[in-house]
């Protein structure tokens, strides 16, 4: 359709195959390494999905960062991402990562609540304050969170910080790609699910950080976000949309930063 070619990224990247391997092996070496600090396959749902890792540092930990993974809502799930938990863990925190149900078996709306239920569900797990972050579709959907509607008071007020990662932020674009025989989405779906579009929205502090070498529709989907939530905004220069995460797993780097400071 119309919009397919803007928003796929893994063909203009160079060797893009090769990374979800090695995500997948850094993250397995990752939560090995961890031994009885990486707690596995927590339920907060009734789904065989809906399972979140919490992986802990060392001591009590200083507040808890919630990573939510991408794949336009229709791939992946937690076990690809563990070792992104390196950077904030070093800082004292614990960091979460959830899986969800995916597009057609469910809608994006449907997804949403169900972060909603897993954030809630990690909250009651680490006291303190709760950092959200997440990759494209990821973004999207932790952003969402910030929607009070979602999220009781006592939860949405320890958020600290939001950070969307080359984030889809208006999802009506999406409408006009060939996903949406599997997102199934209507105008008003699309509007409804549109962080953009979101107006009554617990107050935490928000990054939208994006590749540089970002594919033009994507660097759109950040400023949009920027200039609805007036939120900072970060440009990754010499990131792509696969490698624009790669930072969260060093300590010393300045999206780690954001978050636990």
């Amino acid at each position: 359709m119309e919009l397919d070619d803007a928003y796929a990224n893994g063909a203009y990247i160079e060797n893009a195959d090769s990374y979800p391997p090695r995500w997948a092996a850094s993250a397995e070496d990752f939560r090995n390494s961890l031994h009885e600090r990486a707690r596995l396959d927590l339920p907060y749902g009734e789904g065989a999905r809906q399972r979140f890792d919490l992986f802990l540092p060392e001591g009590t930990p200083k507040g808890v960062f919630v990573f939510v993974h991408g794949g336009y809502w229709l791939a992946f799930d937690k076990s690809t991402w563990s070792h992104l938990a390196r950077g904030p863990i070093a800082h004292g925190w614990a960091v979460a990562m959830p899986s969800y149900d995916l597009c057609p078996e469910v809608r994006i709306a449907g997804i949403t609540g169900q972060i909603a239920a897993a954030v809630t569900r990690i909250a009651g797990e680490v006291a303190g304050p709760i950092a959200l972050a997440g990759h494209s579709a990821g973004g999207h959907l932790v952003a969402r969170m910030l929607d009070r509607a979602l999220l009781t008071a006592d939860v949405g007020a320890r958020i600290k910080t939001v950070i969307p990662i080359s984030p889809l932020s208006d999802l009506r674009p999406l409408l006009r790609t060939t996903m949406n025989q599997k997102f199934q989405m209507d105008s008003a779906a699309a509007i409804a699910e549109s962080p953009v579009d979101m107006q009554d929205r617990y107050p935490a502090d928000v990054t939208v950080w994006v590749g540089g070498e970002e594919r033009p529709a994507f660097l759109d989907q950040a400023i949009w976000l920027v200039e609805a939530w007036e939120a900072d905004h970060v440009i990754a220069f010499g990131k792509h949309h696969f490698n624009v995460i790669d930072p969260l797993a060093d300590p010393e780097s300045d999206l780690v930063a954001l978050i636990v400071n």
